[in-house]
């Protein structure tokens, strides 16, 4: 068992405390170095925790962070449930409205909601533990040191007495707090690391309104808005007159930048948004695809006054070497493309704000919002549902105050909605981006010279410096570009990483092929350079490094091929996790054929092992998906792929039908793990096309190629 300390007063327990119906509502706050007196009157910034018993039993866990298909309502919650001592298949769980008072930073994203909630929560889950094991220790006049607990129940093992939590619920509230809590050790773990179905599973199967878009509430109008065509557009004016025609329309509202049409359903809002006349006009330049690329070809040539990094003398050992082998890489632009696409309620009226929808930031939202309607934040309230995908795009509070400036705008509750075409025009999308990268191999055929020039749109950094191999050679530059653009850019899955570790990770390759190394055994040398040999900082773990791609080439008998079939391998780190993969791909007509992908992930310890694995999965379908297929382009600020049929993403028949993946078991705290699986699969995937046809695919989408 480990113990730590609580530091919680007395005092402050009681403020965050309150009786229901004779029951106990636990709420934990943990404020690392601060003395009980001052943790009384703190503000709560720091991550806590909230459950709650009733006298009949019934356990009920609250999820903090929004839920965007990241299993963190699920895996949050086994936290709890886990130090509580609770038999999981007899807790409710229930997603938390936003309260920063209560639940400190309540965000998804970064892969941050499990690192950053793993043990403040399971104090949380400590702590009452132990209140509830005090109140029946003085129930039955025993020591505490007797008492033990086991599936909601306290024990006294020596007089076989036994008392379920709801019979002590009430006079738990009464229980000093505890100075010092013990931890379970992960040896001894009953529900962390075991597979546990998603608590919204049956929910979702039977099609329950779970999600923003579902919602209704009394009084509602459907809202669908004019927004400009292109980027660089603006509003000039507007004729409503036949939109006001239209059946179920109910009103037209302008903003300062768009026109909304409130109606009685989504159809008569959308027929109405139809036949409004807008004239657009000129804000800024009207931006193509064509003068980003370039622009990006020119400024890869070019190196930076303030490199990111620079170890040793890059210059002197490309002009020196007795090699050079250069690539040039390419990625296009991204959209988010969740399947529910963009939406929210909102209800603005007396000075306040009931909103309700999809976000991933809801502390910015209500900021934003805030901001936007010159009312006090204590005046919003916000609630989360679940959210059908984020992947980044909801980091963005652009829908919130666009639902609450139309609600304020026309004294009605409204729900905005987007269309997928809306979607695709008015996403803040995966910049794209340009990699140069050169090697120098030396006189003993050794790598002895790492440059990267590197220029995504929008960037103030394009390249990712302390990635590996950095670290594990005397001589390594990185350079970043930015090309500065009015189209909305802004963090994507994995952002910065899903690019890099593509053209990365390909390098690499090809790097290792042309010293005719094998790729898992010249990832493994340059490991043991830097562990041997470190220039600079090393940022990364080597062992850890190691042990994945060792791991990974266990898993895939790498080395050995079925006839027709030839595999690739990467192996990359972000958010703190470590992730190899290797794919097994054919040709079949001319077409790649993906058959298996392994992945070996260090991901800290292992909260919810089902979903874990489908974090995994997703990302490789996921990553692999956009590499095969996606890309948006723009002519004169106007997206060309405005819908599935041209933005195509990944159908069930071009998926690996078997992802297998396998966690390094470790005691240590969770890392990140939804975004981590998916850098490295492009290249993994590109690898292996090479080894079967000896072509390097240098650019993405790589789909069209003729192999």
């Amino acid at each position: 068992m480990k113990q730590v300390s609580s530091n919680i007063s007395r005092r402050h327990f009681l403020k965050i405390t309150s009786l229901a119906g004779g029951g106990v509502l636990f709420g934990f706050e943990m404020l690392a170095s601060a003395t009980a007196e001052t943790v009384a009157d703190a503000p709560l910034f720091s991550p806590n925790a909230y459950l709650s018993i009733d006298p009949q039993g019934i356990i009920t866990l609250l999820a903090p962070n929004p839920e965007i298909g990241q299993g963190v309502k699920t895996s949050i919650p086994m936290l709890l449930a886990e130090e509580l001592d609770v038999d999981w298949n007899k807790v409710v769980v229930t997603q938390a409205a936003f309260d920063k008072e209560k639940y400190g930073n309540q965000s998804a994203g970064g892969s941050g909601a499990i690192r950053g909630r793993y043990e403040p929560i399971r104090k949380a889950g400590a702590v009452a533990r132990q209140m509830l094991i005090a109140a029946a220790a003085q129930t039955w006049n025993v020591p505490e040191q007797e008492c033990s607990t086991e599936n909601g129940f306290v024990l006294h093992k020596t007089s076989g007495k036994k008392l379920s939590y709801g019979e002590l619920a009430s006079k738990s509230a009464s229980m000093p707090v505890p100075e010092n809590i013990k931890l379970n050790d992960p040896k001894d773990f009953k529900i962390l690391g075991k597979r546990i179905n998603n608590v919204d599973n049956k929910n979702i199967l039977t099609g329950k309104p779970l999600f923003g878009i579902d919602t209704r509430r009394e009084g509602m109008l459907f809202c669908m808005v004019s927004r400009p065509p292109a980027f660089g557009k603006k509003l000039k004016s507007f004729d409503d007159t036949e939109t006001r025609k239209i059946p179920g329309v109910k009103n037209v509202v302008r903003t300062e930048t768009v026109v909304a049409v409130l109606a009685t359903n989504t159809w008569a809002a959308k027929k109405g948004r139809d036949a409004l006349k807008v004239e657009w006009e000129d804000a800024s330049k009207l931006e193509s695809t064509t003068e980003h690329i370039a622009a990006f070809k020119d400024l890869i040539q070019q190196k930076s006054d303030k490199p990111d990094r620079n170890d040793g003398n890059v210059e002197q050992a490309l002009s020196s070497a007795k090699k050079v082998i250069e690539g040039i890489y390419e990625v296009p632009v991204l959209s988010h493309a969740p399947m529910e696409p963009i939406n929210f309620f909102a209800d603005v009226k007396d000075g306040k704000a009931d909103l309700y929808g999809p976000t991933q930031v809801p502390g910015k939202a209500i900021s934003d919002v805030a901001k936007a309607l010159g009312i006090a934040e204590a005046n919003i309230t916000l609630g989360l549902p679940r959210q059908g995908g984020g992947f980044g795009r909801k980091l963005r509070s652009d829908n919130v105050v666009e639902a609450a400036q139309i609600s304020a705008a026309a004294k009605a509750p409204i729900q905005m909605l987007w269309t997928r075409e809306d979607d695709m025009q008015g996403d803040f999308y995966r910049p794209n981006g340009m990699y140069r990268y050169q090697a120098a191999i030396n006189a003993k055929n050794e790598l002895d010279g790492w440059y990267l020039s590197a220029v995504a749109l929008n960037a103030g950094r394009a390249a990712a410096p302390e990635n590996f191999p950095a670290g594990a050679l005397a001589n390594y530059r990185c350079d970043s570009h930015g090309v500065q653009s009015n189209i909305q850019t802004g963090p994507w899955r994995a952002p910065t990483h899903n690019a890099i570790g593509f053209a990365e990770q390909s390098f690499l390759d090809e790097i290792a092929h042309e010293l005719k190394k094998d790729p898992i055994a010249f990832r493994l040398e340059l490991l043991e350079k830097a562990k041997s040999n470190p220039v600079g900082k090393v940022g990364y773990d080597i062992e850890k490094f190691k042990g994945v791609i060792n791991l990974v080439s266990q898993m895939s008998n790498w080395g050995k091929n079925t006839p027709g079939r030839f595999k690739g391998f990467a192996a990359y780190y972000s958010f703190s996790t470590y992730v190899a993969e290797v794919a097994e791909v054919s040709i079949v007509n001319g077409k790649p054929k993906v058959h298996k992908v392994w992945a070996a992930v260090n991901c800290g310890q292992v909260v919810n092992l089902s979903g874990a694995e489908n974090q995994v999965q997703g990302a490789i379908v996921d990553g692999l998906g956009h590499a095969w297929y996606s890309a948006i382009t723009f002519d004169k600020g106007a997206v060309q792929q405005k819908n599935f049929n041209s933005y195509k993403m990944m159908r069930m028949a071009d998926a690996p039908p078997a992802v297998e993946v396998q966690f390094v078991a470790t005691n240590e705290a969770p890392t990140g793990l939804g975004e981590p699986g998916l850098p490295p699969i492009a290249a993994v995937v590109c690898n292996a096309i090479f080894a079967a046809t000896g072509k390097r695919i240098r650019k993405l989408p790589f789909g069209n190629e003729k192999l």
